[in-house]
């Protein structure tokens, strides 16, 4: 490494460590900045979105909390409109069909592929200098994942809010990229399943996630059938989507729902991304919950997906999880008991379920912080830089994400990344924040706008420094992390 380059990076975190000890902590309320209203702009900003930008912190700066409810209307009408993808992205968004058979012929390819490699005499490894539609799965998962980027760190590509209530609902419903048949329908499942359904109401969603083949192979629904149940999708479908672990149902009730959803599948290879297959569908009665199905196929699943989007349970669980990912790690026992009774009187209604969260007065309170996850802090440093403008950005963001443990649609399991700061606050992760920082700033202008922001000793800290350091350091400051 060039010497420059050690003594850049040691200044930065040098300066880094030095603005943490000023301030304590980071979710200590010493650390706001030097104005009540620029504290509300800030926290509006960050939460609703990523970062304040300069014109939004101009918009939002006389009523912050009228702009704040103003937000959920702007983004609920983004959400009904097509997605703004810029067109060497486009195929992530192209007809579900088109994208079965596009994966349904990289994988005729590669089995084609394998054959004639099998065949072929021993011999010096041919260099692979056309895989053609074998390299469908990964430029479609690479596609999505740059959209993300660019998408939560542009307002005139993304609504803010919108971008992070995708990020929200995404996590909720999460599927995994790294499973083959999965890789090339999260793109569309992210636009066309979390995107465009995250205002509306939770049984919509939850219906478009259930019918999706992104959620159909993830969770091996696709593979149910009355000759062989596969349970993974209806348990998860409770414990983690809807009901939540805790809640009182059973092992009975678990196979009972998954005999309920037999025959919800795919059929890649003629484009049905989503097929209900009336042959493979258990037509015997079930009880759920005590409540009890008959054979009415596909009709009966959409009713049970729909009467545990209902349940008081689901209420509960999902209010409780918005509430810890909007207002603080551990929300108040109160808030959450209004976010329930707002979610049961609407019938799910998530944007009425936004504005209780945003018109309540534990949103605005300067004790409940929140600490920025690594997927959060990227987005918003990109965001204070003006977005992503090569792909460069995009590379070394996402190398970033990997490093931080939070890779980009790359969560295993299905239950999402946790959003609380006793995952993310530690010193190795914070060190790679910094190194961040410095690199993306380096291709930056100094970020000035962001100083009414910044506590008093944060900003003394950072003046001290020169001039080619000071971007580096707002981005990577105590401020900067907390929202």
């Amino acid at each position: 490494m060039p010497t420059t380059t050690v003594i850049t990076r040691a200044a930065l975190l040098a300066a880094f460590l030095a603005c943490l000890a000023a301030t304590g902590a980071y979710a200590q309320a010493d650390a706001a900045p030097p104005s009540a209203n620029a504290a509300a702009v800030w926290r509006v900003a960050s939460r609703l979105g990523y970062a304040p930008t300069p014109a939004s912190a101009q918009a939002a700066e006389a009523a912050p909390r009228a702009w704040a409810l103003q937000q959920i209307d702007a983004a609920f009408a983004a959400s009904h409109r097509p997605p703004a993808i810029p067109a060497e992205l486009a195929g992530i968004n192209a007809p579900l069909g088109d994208i079965a058979r596009g994966f349904y012929a990289e994988r005729e390819a590669r089995k084609s592929r394998k054959e004639v490699r099998a065949e072929a005499k021993p011999g010096p490894a041919m260099a692979d200098t056309n895989a053609g539609p074998e390299k469908f799965s990964r430029d479609m998962a690479q596609g999505a994942a740059a959209w993300r980027l660019m998408s939560c760190s542009d307002p005139a590509l993304e609504n803010p809010l919108l971008a992070r209530m995708t990020e929200f609902w995404f996590n909720h419903l999460n599927v995994f990229v790294g499973k083959g048949a999965v890789r090339p329908f999260v793109g569309h499942y992210a636009v066309n399943v979390i995107r465009a359904n995250a205002l509306g109401r939770f049984e919509d969603l939850l219906l478009a996630s259930a019918r999706h083949p992104a959620m159909l192979l993830y969770l091996d629904q696709a593979q149910s059938n009355n000759r062989g149940i596969n349970e993974n999708y209806a348990r998860e479908l409770m414990e983690l989507h809807t009901l939540g672990v805790n809640s009182g149902y059973t092992q009975k009730d678990v196979r009972e729902l998954a005999r309920i959803l037999t025959g919800w599948t795919v059929n890649l290879k003629d484009g049905e991304g989503f097929r209900f297959a009336e042959r493979l569908h258990d037509k015997d009665s079930k009880v759920l919950l005590g409540r009890t199905f008959g054979n009415e196929g596909m009709a009966e699943g959409e009713e049970a997906i729909r009467y545990l989007a209902r349940r008081p349970e689901t209420a509960r669980r999902v209010s409780m999880r918005l509430a810890s990912f909007f207002v603080a790690d551990k929300p108040s026992p109160a808030l959450v008991d209004r976010l329930t009774a707002t979610f049961t009187a609407t019938q799910g209604d998530i944007r009425a379920v936004m504005r209780a969260l945003v018109e309540s007065p534990e949103f605005w309170a300067q004790g409940n912080q929140l600490f920025k996850t690594p997927l959060d802090f990227a987005c918003s440093a990109l965001t204070a830089v003006g977005g992503v403008k090569e792909r460069r950005d995009i590379v070394q963001t996402l190398g970033f994400l990997a490093q931080a443990g939070q890779p980009m649609h790359g969560w295993q399991t299905p239950d999402g990344y946790k959003t609380d700061a006793g995952t993310w606050l530690a010193p190795e992760a914070l060190t790679r924040r910094a190194d961040y920082a410095l690199a993306l700033a380096q291709r930056t202008p100094e970020p000035s706008y962001l100083n009414a922001f910044f506590s008093t000793a944060t900003r003394e800290r950072i003046a001290r420094e020169p001039a080619q350091l000071r971007a580096g350091l707002m981005l990577a400051s105590p401020d900067f992390m907390r929202k």
